[in-house]
């Protein structure tokens, strides 16, 4: 109980409260009224004497916090890696936001990176965006970290272009392209014109329609994203080989829970796709390897020759011999930009998670695009301990947040409408 009583001046509740309740939101995923709520819960389970912080005031501890991680100095260095990305919300507002770690700091191989990995660099709330747009905020980013080493993001149009503009004027800086990008967009490229592929994937969501609220809901094809589709073309695959071989046994032992004839009536077609499927299958197997090697491994050189020992790392089919050479290709051209002896970055899947993240804490606000937890994305990353959260109580007044937000994100649509 020492935590709660150990209160800052000029505060009114604890360091213990503040880090019950940031952890509820930040490591939980509780929501802000939620968080409250549980504080009370426990403190009247407990029978604890303690007080309990409305959401508003958890709200307010969540955006000090992000503002201290966000504008604290950042050791300058020349081994930086910068990960980027644009978050988009409704309307035209758009933020790059910088995440960013040092080379000494990178997880050993065979890990993959974690949000209190990373710290935040800089995030830039506008309105419109281009490539000399994106330059200029990266040239701006420099005063915090110095010129990094390397620049990991996807092949957005003006992300691309500002880095490579960046990288232009920097030539120590290199510029990677994330692997789970480059898998998606070949995935693309191979099936948005494959008319079996797309036969089969307006099958899959008229069977999901058909028995969703019927007894084969178990048997359903999985719900396709509208947004990054050719992200998730592993789970459909692997739905559809499953679902194969139930049908398979079905001819020999019918399964007691499912009507025969509701099964076949339903589910029959995947057989016309029997052998797209096995072609398919191996598809996924080799871009999922590629892209789970550099995930966990990073990029150095000749990294190429250690992917082509991974198991199940092959290929019978003339298209997957072809992918295959592709990927390989791709990846030697990435490992060349590295140094003698040294390891980049290859995934910039962190910078997703933590946006979806936002997203989630953010809930329905996010349909009145930006608003003040934007700046909760700043908390999210780099480690919260006791001793960061009084720095931060202790160093960012509430009147600074504000004219931050002011300064950077002014009305969000759901003001403007009021």
């Amino acid at each position: 109980m020492e935590k709660f009583q150990q209160v800052l001046s000029y505060h009114t509740y604890s360091i213990g409260h503040m880090h019950l309740f940031l952890s509820l939101v930040l490591s939980s995923s509780t929501s802000l009224r939620a968080a409250s709520r549980v504080i009370e819960m426990i403190a009247s389970f407990f029978k604890l004497p303690l007080s309990v912080p409305s959401w508003y005031t958890g709200r307010l501890w969540l955006l000090r916090l992000g503002y201290y991680k966000l504008t604290r100095r950042k050791q300058k260095a020349a081994d930086w890696i910068w990960i980027i990305d644009h978050t988009i919300q409704w309307g035209s507002e758009k933020c790059l936001v910088i995440l960013g770690l040092r080379q000494t700091d990178l997880p050993v191989a065979e890990t993959i990176l974690i949000h209190e990995d990373v710290e935040p660099i800089a995030m830039f709330p506008v309105t419109s965006s281009n490539g000399e747009i994106v330059y200029q905020q990266l040239e701006k980013a420099i005063e915090h970290t110095g010129v990094p080493r390397e620049i990991i993001s996807d092949h957005g149009t003006d992300i691309k272009k500002g880095i490579e503009i960046f990288c232009q004027q920097h030539p120590q800086t290199c510029f990677i392209y994330d692997i789970k990008h480059k898998v998606a967009a070949i995935l693309k490229r191979e099936l948005k014109d494959d008319q079996d592929w797309n036969e089969f994937v307006k099958l899959a969501n008229e069977t999901r329609r058909k028995v969703q609220q019927t007894s084969l809901a178990a048997l359903a094809p999985p719900n396709q994203r509208s947004k990054s589709r050719y992200m998730n073309v592993d789970k459909l695959v692997k739905w559809a080989m499953e679902t194969l071989c139930f049908l398979d046994q079905q001819q020999h032992e019918a399964n007691e829970l499912f009507d025969p004839q509701q099964v076949e009536e339903k589910l029959s077609w995947l057989a016309r796709f029997r052998l797209q499927l096995l072609e398919w299958q191996e598809v996924m197997q080799i871009v999922k390897l590629a892209e789970s090697f550099i995930k966990f491994n990073g990029v150095y050189r000749d990294c190429h020759i250690d992917l082509m020992q991974v198991e199940g790392f092959y290929a019978h089919r003339i298209r997957t011999r072809r992918l295959r050479e592709e990927l390989l290709d791709f990846i030697v051209q990435q490992s060349d930009q590295a140094k003698s002896n040294e390891r980049l970055l290859g995934s910039s899947e962190v910078i997703e998670s933590v946006i979806g993240k936002l997203k989630n804490m953010e809930a329905d606000q996010n349909k009145s695009g930006f608003t003040g937890l934007l700046l909760s994305l700043a908390a999210i990353v780099s480690k919260t301990t006791e001793d960061v959260i009084q720095k931060a109580m202790e160093s960012v007044p509430t009147k600074r947040v504000h004219e931050w937000l002011k300064q950077n994100i002014g009305k969000s649509l759901q003001s403007k409408r009021k």
